[in-house]
């Protein structure tokens, strides 16, 4: 195994030396900021020392013949998106993470999935960029799919290193850089409600849906809705914002406490307009982003039942905040779980493809800080929209009708890769505006 010299924290001059497939398992949930588990996470490396590059992580389809597909968008995703950012990749680094099911071994598990990574060095060899290693991380131990050398790859595994104990634990502590659990605990954070509050909720949405859709057919009836959603989610802004503070493992259930049922349903509604979401994007920034992305948190916890596809805006607004906030990790998830909701909302795509290229937010921010100063001083609630989102969103207003929604995701499917619950790469600008029925269906919502 060669050597490789990973850039640890925000700082290009500190480095440390990675040796072989013992420290690269150990270094995993430092590069992505969690245990990625159930995940394909793929990493570039560049120059002769190897050198840490981009990165993807995509959860591993349950379908063994979607793994050739999703193998090959993958391979491709991540070497164009190095070659746009940086530098084509020199060599890729593959890790495989799920650990059993009931009834099998970690063993087991790892040749379960030894045809997925033969697929994935199959891809990249295809594109001329070898896979330098391949590994699996299963129930605390990891295999090399690339060294046959039972000495140091033996059959059974090879236990990980104790957490906090390793050269990459040391520099990340070193660097102020946190692993904040599993991908699995992120994403609880952001999951629909399962308790006895949800059909509440859902009643509440169901209401609130009835009231508004004839208001958002009208054109001033839309854009007092679109004023009316900004003030409460104004409001409830300040009020999570003035509450006293919670412990971090009681802070969502907190703020759960001070929302009702009737004005998380109001804004949800409110967001499936793309204009309105446009203009709760301009959050982004010191304590207003704070205060958003807890309401964005929470919000996308409120989208219950049927409604589940209404949690694509606020899941984008919290990626788009924690992105802007300089926070990739918990952006990439978000994004995730909003393409998990609904593969074909645009500003989830684009935020997730630039997000994986390692662009700068920047653009972005200014584009909406512009937007935000030209509009100060004017009357009313309506806007121009943001101009960086604009040029792939044309479509505004009231949508035409469109299937239900099981059918759009049956035909969604037949169009993407299989088992791509969050697009990666440069396939994500494959998205377009879409039609939809009118807000307050149940499932209706606005995708782009």
């Amino acid at each position: 195994m060669n050597k490789h010299d990973a850039t640890s924290g925000p700082s290009d001059v500190q480095q440390i030396t990675l040796r072989g497939p013992a420290e690269l398992a150990d270094a995993l949930p430092y590069l992505m900021g969690f245990h990625p588990n159930d995940s394909v996470v793929m990493v570039a490396l560049h120059g002769g020392r190897g050198r840490f590059g981009g990165r993807l992580r995509l959860g591993i389809p349950k379908d063994p013949d979607e793994w050739g597909p999703v193998a090959d968008q993958l391979a491709q995703s991540l070497i164009e998106g190095s070659e746009r950012r940086d530098a084509r990749p020199d060599a890729i680094v593959v890790f495989l993470c799920q650990d059993p099911v009931e009834g099998e071994s970690a063993s087991q598990a790892m040749e379960r999935l030894r045809p997925l990574a033969q697929r994935l060095r199959r891809a990249c060899g295809v594109l001329d960029v070898p896979v330098l290693e391949a590994l699996c991380i299963s129930d605390g131990r990891y295999w090399s799919y690339c060294c046959p050398d039972p000495r140091c790859c033996p059959a059974e595994g090879t236990p990980l290193a104790l957490p906090g104990t390793t050269v990459m634990a040391a520099a990340a502590a070193y660097a102020g850089v946190q692993v904040r659990g599993s991908l699995r605990d992120m994403e609880a954070r952001l999951m629909p409600w399962e308790s006895a509050a949800t059909q509440e909720q859902e009643r509440a949405l169901d209401s609130a849906g009835a009231v508004l859709v004839s208001r958002i057919l009208d054109v001033d009836g839309r854009r007092e809705v679109a004023g009316e959603t900004l003030r409460v989610a104004r409001d409830l802004m300040e009020r999570l914002g003035s509450a006293p503070s919670a412990a971090p493992a009681e802070a969502d259930s907190a703020d759960d406490g001070l929302i009702t049922t009737g004005e998380a349903a109001a804004v949800i509604l409110g967001l499936q307009d793309r204009e309105t979401r446009d203009r709760a994007a301009e959050w982004m920034e010191g304590r207003e982003a704070e205060t958003a992305l807890r309401l964005w948190r929470a919000l996308a916890r409120r989208c219950v039942g049927p409604y589940v596809e209404h949690a694509a805006a606020p899941l984008t607004l919290a990626g788009w905040v924690s992105w802007s906030s300089g926070d990739e990790a918990a952006a990439r998830v978000a994004l995730g779980l909003a393409l998990r909701a609904d593969p074909d909302y645009t500003f989830a795509q684009l935020l997730h493809q630039a997000c994986n290229q390692g662009l700068d937010p920047e653009t972005l921010r200014r584009c909406l800080r512009g937007e935000r100063h030209l509009r100060d001083g004017q009357e009313g609630d309506s806007a121009p929209e943001p101009r960086a989102v604009a040029r792939t969103e044309r479509r505004s207003g009231p949508r035409p009708a469109r299937a239900p929604a099981g059918k759009r995701r049956s035909a969604a499917a037949s169009r993407r890769a299989p088992g791509a619950s969050s697009r990666p790469g440069p396939t994500a600008g494959r998205g377009r505006a879409r039609d939809t029925r009118p807000l307050g269906q149940r499932g209706a919502r606005n995708r782009d």
